[in-house]
This record gives C-alpha cells, sequence and structure tokens, in this order.
C-alpha cells in the first residue's frame, strides 16, 4: 500500500518503469481525442467542480485512462470526498501512476499522470482515510469507467466459456436535431426502439429549452435499442457518421450550437476502439478534420413527448418535407443492405 511518504519518494527520486510506454505526438493526440478531454489529459487542465456525476457512482468497475486504457483505479478504492472530483485512496498498481512535483502555483502539490502515456490525470493529496491517507483527486474525463462486467471474473470466464451475444444492446449518438437522426435509425433492420433525448451535458433532467440555452453542456441526441445480432455497433456508427456532417463544428445546416454537436457515446472498452477506428477512418476518407467527440456514456435523459417520433407523427408538414425526406431518401441509397427485406425491395 503506498502512503504519503512513498509518493514524495517517487515524485522525489524516480517512477518505476512501466510495463510498456505508449507515446505519440501532441498532434497525434489531438486527432484522437476530443477538445476538452485533449485540454485535461495533455495540457495539464482541470475540468470544473462536480462537472461529472463520476463523483457520486459506485458501483463496481475498474478506471482506465482515457488515453491509452491502462487500468488506474478500482471502484473498491473510490470514495466520496465531497470535493466535486473522483477521488480514489489507491492505484490499482503502484506502477499504474507517475509522480511529479508540481510547485507552479506558489505551493507544492503532487501532480499524476499515466505512467504509460503521460496523461495528465489530476492530483494527490495527504488527506484522504485510513489506512492509506491518500486522496487522489482526478479529473473525471482523464477515465474511463469499465464496468464488472467486462473485467474481473466476467474477464476470467470469457477464456473459458463461449460469449453469448446480448438479446439488445443500446447506442447513443448525437449528429445534429434529433428529429432527422431519430427518423434516420428507426428505418434500420434489427432496431427495436429510437428515443430522442439528452446527453454529455451536466444538468439533471434538463427540458428541451434549457439544452437549447447551452448552458447544460448536453448535446440533442437519440437512444438507440437494437438487435446485434441483426445489426452491429460498427453498422450504426457508419450510419451515424454518414448522415451527418461531422466536419463542422457544433453546427448542423442552419441549426448551431453546441447542442448539435457531434457525439458518440460508448459504454465499453470495445466499443470505443470501434468509435475511435471509425472516425480515424472517415478523417482519412473525407480529408478533413473530424469534430466527433467520443466520450463514455454516463447518462440518457428523454426528451419530451413532444419530441419522440417527431417525423412519423408529423409527416406532410414543412420541415419534414423540406428537410427529414432528402436525408432519409439519401440515407436509404446508400445504406439498402441494412434496411428491412421488404423496405429494401420496396425502394
Amino acid at each position: 500500500m503506498l502512503r504519503w511518504k512513498d509518493v514524495i519518494k517517487l515524485g522525489t527520486s524516480g517512477n518505476p518503469k512501466p510495463d510498456l510506454r505508449v507515446e505519440k505526438t501532441a498532434e497525434e493526440w489531438r486527432e484522437l481525442l476530443p477538445p476538452e478531454q485533449f485540454h485535461i489529459t495533455r495540457e495539464a487542465g482541470t475540468e470544473r467542480r462536480n462537472s461529472s456525476p463520476m463523483c457520486r457512482l459506485f458501483e463496481p468497475g475498474q478506471y482506465a485512462c482515457v488515453c491509452c486504457g491502462t487500468l488506474l483505479f478500482d471502484s473498491g478504492e473510490k470514495f466520496n470526498s465531497g470535493t466535486g472530483w473522483p477521488s480514489f485512496t489507491q492505484p490499482i498498481k503502484e506502477d499504474a501512476i507517475a509522480y511529479h512535483i508540481d510547485s507552479s502555483y506558489g505551493m507544492t502539490r503532487v501532480e499524476v499522470t499515466c505512467n504509460v502515456c503521460d496523461a495528465h490525470l489530476g492530483h494527490v493529496f495527504q488527506d484522504g482515510p485510513e489506512p492509506s491517507g491518500l486522496r487522489y483527486c482526478i479529473n473525471a474525463l482523464s477515465l474511463n469507467k469499465i464496468h464488472a462486467a467486462e473485467g474481473g471474473k466476467a474477464e476470467a470466464s470469457a477464456a473459458t466459456e463461449t460469449p453469448k451475444q446480448p438479446a439488445e444492446s443500446k447506442a447513443t449518438f448525437g449528429g445534429g436535431c434529433f428529429w432527422c437522426t431519430e427518423a434516420i435509425f428507426q428505418q434500420l433492420k434489427g432496431v427495436k426502439k429510437v428515443e430522442s433525448g439528452y446527453s454529455g451535458g451536466d444538468a439533471h433532467d434538463p427540458t428541451y429549452h434549457e439544452v437549447c440555452s447551452g448552458e447544460t453542456g448536453h448535446a440533442e441526441v437519440i437512444e438507440v435499442t437494437y438487435d446485434p445480432t441483426q445489426i452491429t455497433f460498427e453498422d450504426l456508427l457508419r450510419v451515424h457518421m454518414s448522415t451527418h456532417n461531422p466536419t463542422s463544428l457544433n453546427k448542423q445546416g442552419a441549426d448551431t450550437g453546441t447542442q448539435y454537436r457531434s457525439i458518440i457515446f460508448y459504454r465499453d472498452a470495445k466499443e470505443k476502439a470501434v468509435a475511435e477506428r471509425t472516425v480515424v477512418e472517415y478523417r482519412e476518407r473525407l480529408g478533413k478534420r473530424i469534430f466527433t467527440e467520443i466520450k463514455p456514456f454516463e447518462q440518457f435523459y428523454r426528451a419530451e413527448s413532444s419530441h419522440q417520433n417527431y417525423y412519423r407523427r408529423n409527416e406532410g408538414t414543412g420541415y419534414c418535407e423540406s428537410v427529414i425526406e432528402p436525408k432519409l431518401a439519401r440515407f436509404r441509397e446508400k445504406f439498402a443492405h441494412l434496411l428491412p427485406a421488404k423496405s429494401a425491395a420496396g425502394m
């Protein structure tokens, strides 16, 4: 168990050598990370106090570096410090974290970084609970929560058992007005339900008008419930990236604001890897910078009933005819192979 004297010794005399190293240039990290995560992890930024629900989540699981995927902390060492940032008493392994004496603000603090890729995580203090007395004060944006089902016993059993495909899965995307994205994803085979809502911000259960103000941090998103035996997460990602403009920052057509940003939420490490690979693919295909954020899923807030199933309830209105129907036509032509057999045959 690490204690404060060990932290100071490591920060002064040298950190342990990690099992591996991940090194990229600043521009390479910038291409892989959303702007907020790049600022926190690669520019030693600090997120706003109480800006993430992760402070209040204590269910079993582990926390990995958002940059390189190295496991850093276990939920068993997580505690409610009341500071407004996720707090831990110990790293998952002594060589997972690197320590750096920080005197940049006229005081002595100990900065903690990922020992594999040098991502800035936060700081460690000596005011934590016993027996270690340590408080690792960590930016939530530097962490990727890996649920218990993805590691530990579940991971070990996967080596001897054939994994069962779940009967249904969920995916959450944002790419402009959710009236349009909902209408598109409702057309796909294997999709059981599409709901419009809000995610990615700070406010609890916001209203449409609050989200439109741009002050909640939420994006307009859809939550797709689908059968992974009929359509894959990667298929859904390709539809998402092809049916909005991911090269436009906080803008889709006439809709402008952070609530219309391009965003992908992942629920596990596998989905994160697929999302990152797909974004790189579209960047190379389009030859432009992609502004699509890739963030861990935390909470989906269902929008008001008036926003649900909007296109099907309002076909024939001006907005649906001039905006949604042309998008649907282009989508059906490009993704005919992902439409139900009856729909594809009727095109």
